[in-house]
């Protein structure tokens, strides 16, 4: 993308103050957007961005550049900008570099940019027709479909030179079903690190089905009941629980800065002997997936839980040196217009021996979340507050009528501690997640599990 030439003179001049440390990330990108909505497309936006961001460490602390401008000057301002921000005694001679050779583990057959717009058109229109026909309920179908082609390069004064190439396909489908002043949603959004083959392989109709079946029923369905009580929480987006409420606390993004309630835990209980928990950047394809990461780290299989114990948190380089740990391959960022942080790739609690039934029958009277909504985390703190997308009641160990309305009200350390059960149902599913480092593809996942008690609040 640049050469190694002008890469080296760049980083030598952000070496020139005396920094222990100097890193340049370059990025181009294509992105591509539709917004599908009253049955037809409301805009379509089709672009390129590129530029750099230049870092350098003076002991633990980070200085940042970026600049959306490629030529030699642009990059040597950056790079002298962030040079004399602060000042060391290092004089670090710039290692020579050496071109890493990556594996490419998320292999793309259909490039986005090859498919013509009115295919995928074609293919929203499938989906929003399947919703309103199933149910004259159907009031609004709302669609997005967005690409993401990113090629970027990293270097840095140790003599890494890495280049990628990620490929992102989502659609985002939510169907709302009104009756008088009364609105329901349901929604689903599958996404991939893949091409458009990613689309090809989704059923259209399947999913706009779906999701006008959800928002109907909960449109029908009475409101749930509030108080204490045992609560099967569903595979999929389930997880969001367990990343909002404790991912996010086991990233040295917190960690370092002792604001997470787990950094002094590690090779310690922090959970029920029947979690084991993973941050897994390898898996192929996946949505939050990456051969390496934002620092040029080969991405990895990071055990954060096993058996109820800590034994890792989820690491970038500079949450690495302030806590003497080496990094995960987490460090991750939206763009060039931010610095890496330590984040979250597709993260998951694993499969467990029981069954989905097993976990059900073993209730008397509780709720089972099928689906989560969105909901809200003191980070700090771990207090959660997430609202249950389609739930029903459990009477006598059997699933009976649906129910609306419902929310999980709880602590992330303290329900890590109250399941009891898991299932052997792990799945996957889709979001973006916002932190320092901007916004960014992340699988969260887990099979059924049960909890022995949460406050639910409801009517």
């Amino acid at each position: 993308m640049i050469k190694k030439e002008i890469i080296g003179r760049v980083l030598e001049k952000a070496l020139s103050g005396g920094a222990d440390f100097a890193e340049l990330f370059i990025e181009d990108t294509y992105a591509s957007s539709i917004h599908y909505n009253t049955s037809q497309t409301k805009h379509s936006i089709v672009g390129n961005d590129s530029g750099a961001g230049i870092r350098v460490f003076y002991d633990h602390t980070a200085i940042y550049a970026y600049t959306n401008d490629l030529s030699e000057n642009a990059l040597i301002k950056a790079a002298s900008a962030v040079s004399q921000a602060a000042s060391g005694n290092n004089r670090v001679q710039l290692a020579d570099f050496r071109a890493e050779k990556i594996k490419n583990q998320h292999p793309v057959i259909v490039p986005n940019n090859t498919v013509p717009k009115k295919d995928k058109i074609a293919f929203l229109r499938q989906i929003d027709q399947a919703s309103r026909q199933y149910n004259d309920l159907i009031t609004q179908v709302d669609i997005s479909l967005t690409e993401r082609m990113q090629q970027i390069m990293i270097a840095n004064s140790e003599g890494l030179l890495a280049e990628d190439h990620r490929n992102y396909s989502r659609v985002y489908v939510s169907s709302i079903a009104s009756r008088g002043n009364e609105k329901q949603t349901g929604s689903e959004g599958p996404g991939g690190m893949a091409g458009y083959e990613f689309f090809q392989q989704l059923d259209p109709e399947e999913l706009g089905r779906n999701t006008a079946a959800v928002a109907v029923l909960m449109l029908k369905a009475k409101y749930a009941p509030s108080g204490k009580f045992p609560v099967v929480i569903d595979n999929g987006f389930g997880g969001v629980i367990f990343h909002e409420a404790c991912g996010h606390a086991l990233e040295t993004t917190s960690v370092a800065k002792g604001a997470s309630v787990f950094a002094d835990k590690l090779g310690q209980q922090i959970a029920s002997p029947v979690i084991t928990a993973i941050d897994d950047g390898t898996i192929p394809n996946a949505w939050g997936s990456e051969n390496i990461d934002d620092e040029g780290t080969p991405t990895e299989k990071t055990i954060l839980i096993q058996d109820g114990i800590l034994k890792s948190f989820m690491i970038d380089r500079l949450g690495g040196l302030k806590i003497g740990l080496k990094s995960t391959g987490s460090g991750r960022r939206a763009s060039y217009m931010y610095a890496p942080t330590s984040r979250m790739r597709n993260t998951y609690i694993a499969a467990g021996e029981h069954q989905l039934s097993d976990l059900i029958s073993s209730i008397d009277y509780g709720i089972y979340a099928r689906k989560m909504g969105g909901g809200s985390v003191l980070p700090g703190t771990g207090n959660f507050n997430f609202a249950v997308a389609e739930g029903y009641m459990i009477r006598h160990g059997k699933i009976e009528e649906p129910v609306r309305g419902a929310t999980l009200i709880g602590n992330g350390p303290e329900v890590l501690m109250k399941i009891s059960m898991v299932a052997d149902n792990l799945a996957h599913a889709q979001g973006m997640c916002g932190s320092l480092s901007g916004s960014l593809p992340a699988n969260v996942g887990q099979p059924a599990i049960k909890i022995d008690e949460i406050v639910v609040g409801g009517r």
